[in-house]
C-alpha cells in the first residue's frame, strides 16, 4: 500500500522487535524513513527487524534498548537515536503489557506493570520527544489505545488494562491541545483483536481479527503531511465492534 513520503524523517516505534510494533515500524521503512527499533530484552529480534527495515527502503536503521517506564532509560535511548539518526520526528508509543486480571484477584504488581507500560511509558517517551519536535516545528505522535476505551468500556476481567488505555485516550487529547501551535499532532489508533493475539473470542466482527495492514492504514493517515490539522483524534480499528460490557 502507498504511504506518505518519510524520506527525511526519523521514526521511533517502541516495542518494535515483534508484533504490532514491528509491522508499524516496517511500514514506515517502506516510506523511506530512518528507523529506530526499540526493544527491552529481545536484542536479536530487534536486529532482525533493523535488517528488514533496510531491505524495505529505510536509509538507516538502528536498534535501541531500554525500559520505557524508567526515565533514565528513556533519556538514554532517545540520546542514541538522536546521535545516530537525528531528532525523532515520528514517535509511535506501542509498548503496553496486557494482563487479564479480575479486580478480586488483582495484585498490585500486575496493576503497576500494566499502568506503567501503557500509560507511564507513553508519557515518558512523549515528554522526551517533544523538545526536539518543538525545535524543528514538526512532530507526529501516535499512541496505541484499545477499541471502545473512549466510551467507558467496562471489563472486570481486564481491570488494569482498560483503566490504562482510557488514560492513554485522555493523555492523547490533552497533549494534542498543548501542542496545537507547535507543528505537532498527537493521535491514537485503537484496535480490538489483532491477528497476532494469543486468544480470539468466539465471535469476531466481520469474521476475522484486524490484520497488521488494517493498522498501517490509519498510521499512514496520521503521518501524511496533508493531515497536519488532525490532532487529538482516535481511529478505532475494530470492524464495528461495539460492546457494552466484556
Amino acid at each position: 500500500m502507498d504511504g506518505p513520503d518519510l524520506s527525511d524523517r526519523t521514526v521511533l516505534v517502541t516495542g518494535s522487535a515483534s508484533g504490532v510494533g514491528r509491522e508499524l515500524l516496517l511500514a514506515t521503512a517502506d516510506c523511506g524513513a530512518r528507523t529506530a527499533v526499540h526493544y527491552r530484552t529481545s536484542a536479536e529480534a530487534a536486529r532482525d527487524v533493523a535488517a528488514a527495515a533496510l531491505e524495505r527502503g529505510a536509509p538507516e536503521a538502528v536498534t535501541v534498548q531500554g525500559d520505557v517506564t524508567d526515565p533514565d532509560d528513556v533519556d538514554d535511548l532517545f540520546a542514541v537515536v538522536e546521535s545516530e539518526l537525528g531528532p525523532v520526528d515520528v514517535l509511535v508509543n506501542n509498548v503496553g503489557d496486557f494482563a487479564p486480571s479480575h479486580w478480586s484477584d488483582l495484585e498490585f504488581e500486575t496493576w503497576n506493570r500494566v499502568i506503567e507500560t501503557n500509560l507511564n511509558g507513553t508519557y515518558l517517551c512523549s515528554k522526551r520527544a517533544l523538545p526536539g519536535m518543538r525545535e524543528t516545528g514538526y512532530g507526529r505522535i501516535v499512541n496505541l489505545g484499545y477499541a471502545s476505551s473512549e466510551r467507558g468500556l467496562v471489563s472486570p476481567k481486564n481491570f488494569p488494562y482498560f483503566v490504562a488505555k482510557t488514560g492513554v485516550m485522555m493523555f492523547t487529547r490533552m497533549l494534542a491541545a498543548d501542542t496545537c501551535d507547535d507543528g505537532i499532532t498527537v493521535n491514537a489508533i485503537s484496535p480490538y483483536v489483532v491477528e497476532n493475539s494469543d486468544e480470539f473470542p468466539e465471535e469476531l466482527p466481520r469474521g476475522r481479527p484486524a490484520s497488521f495492514d488494517d493498522l498501517v492504514q490509519p498510521l499512514y493517515f496520521f503521518l501524511d503531511p496533508d493531515t497536519g490539522y488532525v490532532s487529538g483524534e482516535n481511529i478505532e480499528v475494530d470492524g464495528g465492534w461495539l460492546p457494552e460490557r466484556v
